[in-house]
C-alpha cells in the first residue's frame, strides 16, 4: 500500500528463499507473474514489459542488483518491471494444493 508507514521489504532479518516466473490463472485469462518467496511471506508481482528500453540502445549499462537471478536481471535490462499484484501472503496463512494441469 502506498500509504503504509512501514516498508514490508525493509527487514534486515528477512531471507529470500526462492524466486521465479509463473503463469497465474485469473478467471478468463492467464497472467505472467514473478514470485518472491521469503521466509515469512510470498510476494506476487505482475510482469510488465516496456516497449521502450531503459537508457537507449546500450542496455548493458543498466544498474541491476547482483543478487537477482540472471533471468530477472535480463528481464530488467530489456526494460521490464515487476509491480506488486496484491498484498503479500503470510506463509502461516498459505495453503498449497496440487492441481491437474489444464
Amino acid at each position: 500500500r502506498e500509504n503504509s508507514s512501514e516498508n514490508i521489504l525493509s527487514s534486515a532479518n528477512r531471507l529470500l528463499l526462492h524466486e521465479g516466473k509463473l503463469m497465474l490463472a485469473e478467471s478468463t485469462r492467464l497472467l505472467d507473474v514473478y514470485l518472491f518467496l521469503f521466509d515469512d511471506f510470498l510476494l506476487v508481482t505482475k510482469i510488465k514489459r516496456n516497449k521502450k528500453k531503459y537508457g537507449g540502445s546500450d542496455t548493458s549499462l543498466i544498474p541491476v542488483c547482483p543478487s537477482l537471478t540472471p533471468e530477472l536481471q535480463s528481464f530488467i535490462r530489456e526494460g521490464g518491471i515487476c509491480t506488486v499484484l496484491d498484498q503479500p501472503i503470510p506463509l502461516d496463512r498459505l495453503i498449497l494444493k496440487n492441481v491437474e494441469p489444464v
